[in-house]
C-alpha cells in the first residue's frame, strides 16, 4: 500500500466506525411498551441498566468498553457510590455520566476526522490532537467527579462545628433532637446550603420512622466523611445508654474544632514548602536579571571598547 492511500484508509475506517456507532444507537432504542414488558417480566428495569450505552461501548469499542462502561455489578455499585459522594442523587445520574463520557469520545473522533477531511491540519498533527481529546474524554469525567467530591466534603466539614453549636443551643433550650435538626437545617441553610440540604434529608428520614443515629449514619454514607460517622455513633450511643446528649455533642464539637485547627496548621506548614519551587523557578531569575543585568552590561561594554593607542 502506498503512502498516499494511508490517510484515505484511516479516514474511511473512522467514518465507518461513526456510522456503526450511530446505527447501534438507533437500533438499541426501545419503546416504552417493550421496557414496561421487560420490567414486568423481571428482566430488569431500564433505570438499573444503561443497555444502550453498554451496547454501544461493547460493539464500537470492544477493547475499551470495560473502561468506559463497567460490566461487573460491583463496579457499577462503586461508580454509583462515587456519584452519591459527589452529591449527584438523581436516578439517571450514572446513565448521564456514562453518556457524557461516551459522547466526549465520539466528539474526539469526529474532530480528528473533520480536521483531516477539511485539510485544516495534516494527518500527522490531526491524529495526536484527536488522541489527546480521546484520552481527556476517557479520564476527564472521573477526575471531575473526584474534584467535585473533594470540594463538597470541604464545604460539609467547614460547617459541621457551627451546626453542632446551634444544635447544642437548641437542645439546651428544651427542643427535641429531631426539632433541633430541623431548626438547624432552616437557620443555617443560607450560610451552609450544602449541609443544610443534607440535614433536611436527615430530618425527612426521621419523620419517616428512622432513628436519628440511623439517619445520620445514612448521611455519613452519602458524604463518605469520618466526622459525620463519628457524630452518628455519638448520637446512637447516647440514645442507647441514656447519656447526656448535650455533653456528648459539646465534646464532639470541641474535638472537631481542634481537628480543623490542626488541619489549618498542617496546610500552613505545607504552604511554605510548596511556595519554594515557584520562587526558585520564577521569582529568583527575575531578581537576578534586575540585579546583575546592569553590571553585566557595563562589563561587556568595557571589554568591547577598543584600546586607544598611546
Amino acid at each position: 500500500m502506498s503512502s498516499d492511500l494511508v490517510p484515505a484508509v484511516v479516514v474511511f475506517v473512522m467514518v465507518v466506525s461513526l456510522v456503526a456507532i450511530f446505527g447501534l444507537l438507533l437500533s438499541g432504542r426501545k419503546g416504552k411498551l417493550d421496557a414496561r414488558l421487560d420490567a414486568m417480566a423481571g428482566r430488569g428495569r431500564p433505570e438499573d441498566r444503561p443497555e444502550t450505552v453498554v451496547t454501544i461501548a461493547r460493539s464500537a469499542l470492544p477493547k475499551m468498553g470495560k473502561v468506559i462502561v463497567p460490566e461487573d455489578e460491583a463496579e457499577r455499585t462503586r461508580l454509583r457510590a462515587r456519584l452519591v459522594h459527589a452529591g449527584l442523587y438523581q436516578r439517571q445520574a450514572m446513565h448521564v455520566f456514562l453518556g457524557v463520557k461516551l459522547a466526549l469520545l465520539i466528539v474526539a473522533t469526529v474532530i480528528g476526522v473533520g480536521l483531516t477531511l477539511a485539510e485544516v491540519l495534516p494527518m500527522s498533527k490531526a491524529m495526536p490532537i484527536s488522541m489527546l481529546l480521546f484520552l481527556a474524554g476517557m479520564f476527564g469525567p472521573g477526575y471531575w467527579l473526584g474534584r467535585r467530591k473533594t470540594a463538597r466534603q470541604s464545604l460539609l466539614r467547614r460547617g459541621l462545628p457551627d451546626v453542632l453549636d446551634v444544635m447544642i443551643i437548641c437542645l439546651e433550650g428544651g427542643l427535641s433532637l429531631q426539632a433541633s435538626i430541623k431548626k438547624v437545617a432552616d437557620e443555617l441553610h443560607s450560610a451552609h446550603p450544602v449541609l443544610g440540604g443534607e440535614l433536611r434529608i436527615v430530618d425527612r428520614e426521621i419523620q419517616l420512622g428512622r432513628g436519628p443515629g440511623e439517619a445520620l449514619y445514612n448521611f455519613a454514607r452519602r458524604s463518605d466523611m469520618d466526622e459525620v460517622l463519628s457524630l452518628s455513633s455519638v448520637i446512637g450511643q447516647s440514645e442507647k445508654f441514656g447519656a447526656s446528649l448535650v455533653k456528648s455533642l459539646r465534646k464532639h464539637s470541641e474535638t472537631m474544632r481542634e481537628k480543623r485547627k490542626q488541619k489549618a496548621e498542617e496546610l500552613a506548614q505545607k504552604a511554605a514548602t510548596k511556595i519554594l519551587f515557584p520562587t526558585l523557578l520564577f521569582i529568583f531569575p527575575a531578581v537576578f536579571v534586575i540585579l546583575l543585568a546592569p553590571a553585566a552590561y557595563q562589563i561587556s561594554a568595557i571589554f568591547a571598547t577598543p584600546e586607544q593607542p598611546k
